[in-house]
């Protein structure tokens, strides 16, 4: 009986067995496209501009003399200079760069990050790092605000504000001296009445100023000391303050602007546009800085301080009213 063994007979093994042949090998891979070289690259390297496959040393578009040189390069120019779709998708984390740097052009500080703030300033419309915040460490005066009109720098703007600011003062110096002239000729009971309100007056203001208590009392003069909105930025805007009558009115205005935490760059910055005046309200003019306070003010008066009227303002004639 034959055996039902299904074990390959030695003709059955030849018909299932194959094996690879010698092109098959050539298969794997390409031959370098470069003319004379043919050289058979496992691992070709593809030109993106002729598309060929060349072997390591004819990978280069100048080895194997690309007929279509340079050609990637303008594809991926011109695919950069086409503007994108409205839709990109989702947006990706701000990264920061060198624009969110302080605008200080020496300083490379980061700001607006977690860990250092930026300030923004109100003058030149920049923003910069805690160190070049303030106006004089970022030479703002010598900077044309960001946003501005042409022609239209930092120094003449405040100089218009400066200006602007010192015909109010003047016009309200003019009016105390029409109300003052206008008491002169009241009925006589009327006219002691002004000068009881008066006297009230400054005795409520010597009750309330504030100096140095080493000034002689029958040296001190008694005064009313602003600081105008328009022209600089104080977080005490007035106060009641006593002098010393043989003070320059330099020094009183060095006192007055720290009394009243008033940025003073009058030492620190040869712009006339930066620097404060005295603007004396009564006398309707700008003090000069070595006159006396003694000879040009009352006690009672006003004095306020000004920014970015220069100095040829203060030798202006006092208008007659």
């Amino acid at each position: 009986m034959a055996s039902s063994s299904s074990t390959p007979t030695p003709s059955d093994q030849e018909a299932t067995y194959s094996k690879m042949s010698v092109g098959d090998v050539e298969a794997i891979g390409s031959h370098c496209q470069m003319p004379f070289c043919h050289q058979l690259d496992f691992l070709p390297f593809k030109c993106e501009s002729c598309k060929g496959k060349f072997c390591l040393d004819h990978r280069t578009e100048s080895a194997h003399s690309c007929p279509q040189a340079g050609a990637w390069a303008r594809q991926r120019n011109q695919r950069s200079a086409t503007p994108t779709s409205a839709y990109a998708g989702p947006k990706k984390p701000t990264i920061l760069t060198h624009e969110q740097q302080c605008s200080s052009p020496t300083c490379k500080t980061l700001v607006n990050t977690p860990l250092t703030s930026g300030v923004q300033c109100e003058k030149c419309n920049r923003t910069y790092c805690l160190k070049h915040r303030l106006t004089y460490d970022h030479d703002c005066a010598k900077l044309t605000p960001l946003g501005a009109r042409p022609g239209n720098t930092a120094q003449q703007t405040q100089r218009e504000k400066g200006l602007a600011a010192l015909g109010k003062l003047r016009a309200w110096g003019q009016a105390k001296k029409a109300a003052a002239a206008q008491t002169n000729v009241l009925p006589v009971s009327k006219a002691k009445q002004a000068e009881a309100t008066r006297v009230q007056e400054t005795a409520a203001l010597k009750k309330t100023a504030k100096g140095d208590d080493k000034v002689p009392v029958e040296k001190r003069v008694y005064l009313h000391v602003e600081a105008s909105s328009d022209t600089v930025t104080s977080k005490i805007p007035k106060g009641a303050f006593f002098y010393n009558t043989e003070f320059s009115v330099g020094r009183v205005l060095d006192l007055a602007a720290k009394s009243l935490q008033v940025a003073n760059l009058n030492n620190r910055s040869e712009s006339e546009e930066d620097k404060l005046r005295v603007f004396h309200v009564e006398g309707g003019r700008l003090l000069e800085f070595g006159e006396k306070l003694g000879k040009s003010v009352q006690t009672g008066n006003t004095i306020v301080l000004l920014r970015g009227v220069g100095a040829g303002m203060a030798k202006t004639p006092e208008k007659t009213v």
